[in-house]
């Protein structure tokens, strides 16, 4: 029988020792060491944990304690500011004839002589003040007659015209609110007081809910039109974050595409839900990062996040041991990539030669995940191991036109989403998730579209009282096939 492993801060034990050891003590020594064992894993966790930062991890940067190192830079030779090139941003002003009015400044004499001054500047020096007006509500009364008949005595009421809200506040304000809550993400309370300050109209904190859920109605229609749409399209970035929703825990879930997103809450993070937002048929490629939910779909069909495999490589180099050569050289190679990466996006370097410099680029970071995977640090090797499961996901960029090599698509869309999270600490109920869902749809699809939110939420809301179809939310071109269809 062969003797227990010994720890590597005792000495080893001969065979002839533990020969002689009685079996009293040898069962007590090998529970002494699978406690030992077990106690050093969990105190590599907890160190692992310890050093988790923003660059090695998921963790955002202000979880970051204070006064932590960086990673040393060398020191850029760049000056400050907009460099040569730079197109820089000023405000553009509004063409003269579309400006409200016009105030001529001429001087009436030399400033030197005093001599009288008269004509015009070809090109004088335009200067343009933005104003807004006083805002005062619009407050329409409808009287609403009935009248008898003077022939047989029977009560007439008018009818009521399509259009007219049947509560207080027309589509514009109910937008507006809309808007407040659920693109700003401003509290109920605060969109009561703004709606009273600036707009100068009264309403109470426990009208907002009703006016969310009917802007949630209104626009019902065109958000699951943008569901469908996203599922059939050639690329998808899914990402997800946590949820409230009430006391139970949930999960905000987004799917982005060029022109499309869209969000769900759900009380799961399973692949169910990944599945329902792509749809049985979908068969693009989806962007990920190596969450275990999107393992149901095909790994020839996916790209994973690289941002989240450097991290990964960050995460070695920080373990210590063996750990620390694999991960710089990953990393040196990852780095390499990005810098090709940025080249072809920027038109300096031709895809087909990028596809050349990466034959052996993805030749040599799959050996060193091989060489990982054997590695003496267990952590290390298992996350090896799992990105070799799916190595072919990681090259799907350099072959399929229009894939992103990160998911940096949908963290950005999902960051909002955030901070909604920390503002409000999630939704107290399903209806309140689903105003969560549609607004978040609705708001961040018209940005992708540069189209304005207030105005389609006013659209939409109108539409709703005229029982009519509310605006579609999919880019033109899609509207007019469709219609042409």
């Amino acid at each position: 029988m062969a003797y227990p492993v010994a720890m590597d801060t005792l000495p080893a034990l001969s065979h002839e020792v533990w020969q002689r050891t009685p079996p009293e003590a040898q069962a007590y020594i090998r529970a002494l060491e699978a406690r030992v064992t077990t106690l050093e894993g969990l105190r590599q966790a907890l160190q692992d944990q310890l050093n988790q930062t923003s660059r090695n991890s998921s963790r955002p940067p202000s979880s970051d304690p204070p006064h932590r190192e960086r990673p040393h830079r060398p020191r850029s030779t760049r000056r400050r500011g907009g460099q040569p090139g730079h197109p820089g941003s000023t405000r553009t002003l509004i063409p003269v004839e579309e400006v409200d009015e016009v105030v001529v400044l001429k001087p009436a004499q030399c400033t030197h002589c005093q001599a009288p001054l008269s004509g015009d500047d070809p090109k004088p020096w335009r200067h343009q003040v933005i104003e807004l007006p006083p805002i005062k509500p619009v407050v329409t009364e409808y009287q609403w007659h009935q009248l008898a008949c003077p022939a047989c005595g029977e009560t007439t009421r008018a009818p009521w015209p399509a259009g007219v809200p049947s509560g207080t506040y027309g589509p514009r304000v109910q937008a507006t609110v809309a808007l407040y809550t659920g693109a700003y993400r401003l509290s109920k309370r605060t969109t009561q007081q703004m709606m009273d300050e600036v707009f100068g109209v009264p309403m109470s904190v426990g009208t907002i809910s009703p006016l969310e859920q009917a802007t949630t109605e209104a626009v019902a229609a065109p958000v699951e039109e943008a569901r469908t749409y996203v599922q059939a399209q050639e690329v998808a970035h899914l990402d997800e974050t946590s949820w409230r929703q009430g006391d139970k825990r949930a999960w905000l879930w987004v799917a982005v595409t060029s022109w499309v997103t869209v969000f769900v809450v759900r009380l799961s993070r399973g692949g169910q839900v990944a599945r329902e937002l792509l749809g049985e048929r979908f068969g693009g490629i989806l962007v990920t990062d190596r969450y275990s939910a999107y393992n149901w779909y095909p790994v020839r069909w996916r790209q994973l996040c690289w941002a989240h495999v450097l991290r990964d490589f960050e995460a070695m180099r920080d373990r210590g041991g063996c750990s620390v050569e694999l991960g710089d050289a990953l990393l040196a190679q990852a780095h390499q990539m990005f810098t090709w990466w940025h080249r072809v996006r920027e038109g300096t370097l031709k895809r087909s030669t990028f596809r050349s410099y990466m034959t052996p680029l993805r030749r040599e970071v799959e050996r060193l995940l091989e060489v990982g995977s054997r590695c003496g640090v267990p952590k290390t090797a298992g996350t090896c191991r799992d990105i070799l499961k799916r190595r072919e996901a990681l090259w799907t960029f350099v072959q399929v036109a229009g894939v992103e090599p990160t998911n940096n698509t949908a963290e950005r869309s999902i960051r909002p989403g955030v901070l909604w999270r920390k503002g409000s600490f999630g939704t107290q109920s399903a209806e309140g998730s689903r105003f969560v869902e549609s607004m978040m749809t609705v708001v961040t699809t018209l940005k992708q579209q540069q189209r304005n939110v207030l105005e389609y939420l006013t659209a939409a809301c109108e539409a709703a009282l005229r029982g009519e179809a509310a605006p579609s939310l999919l880019p033109v071109s899609d509207q007019q096939a469709q219609a042409v269809a």
